[in-house]
């Protein structure tokens, strides 16, 4: 047969009504578009099969993929949630024991600069203290050099007074 023939052949098969829809190009009275026929239960048969054989070659599997996916992100999830509960205890913790650290920085820093101020103050006054008794003693130093040239001023004074009246005297 060529290829002519069995187009031919084909068209005049549809045209009697083996396939499942006849298209007619024009429409009788009383007759529709889909026909039941033996070609009918055959498809409907092919359908049911192949519906049943993807359902338990593609689909079930599938669906078990997609459940076990479901399932491990929900693990993921309900683990990355204990992470933020750990995180936010960490972190409140940490701000704890940060605070409680400054406190203790800032009483020691208090009392270290009291010590600081007090140190100052011993040093301060130690230093004036003796600084007043260097001045003290400078004092009395200078008072005893005062005596001490006093003394050798009316020594020389007499010496001087005396020969002063001698010189006098004798002229």
């Amino acid at each position: 047969m060529s290829i002519k023939k069995t187009n031919h052949a084909f068209l005049d098969k549809q045209k009697k009504g083996y396939g499942i829809f006849v298209a007619n190009k024009k429409k009788r009275e009383g007759e529709t578009m889909l026909e039941f026929n033996s070609w009918y239960f055959v498809l409907l048969a092919n359908f049911l099969i192949l519906l049943v054989a993807l359902n338990a070659i593609l689909f079930q599997p599938l669906k078990k993929v997609l459940k076990e996916r479901e399932g491990s992100i929900n693990d993921m999830l309900s683990d990355a949630k204990a992470m933020m509960a750990k995180k936010e205890e960490a972190l409140n913790r940490i701000r704890a024991e940060q605070s409680a650290a400054k406190a203790k920085a800032k009483e020691t820093f208090e009392r270290l600069r009291q010590e600081g101020l007090q140190f100052q103050k011993d040093t301060m006054s130690k230093a004036e203290a003796e600084a007043v008794q260097m001045i003290e003693g400078a004092r009395k130093a200078l008072q005893s050099e005062c005596e001490r040239a006093r003394i050798a001023l009316k020594a020389d004074l007499e010496r001087l007074s005396q020969d002063i009246v001698n010189k006098l005297v004798k002229a």
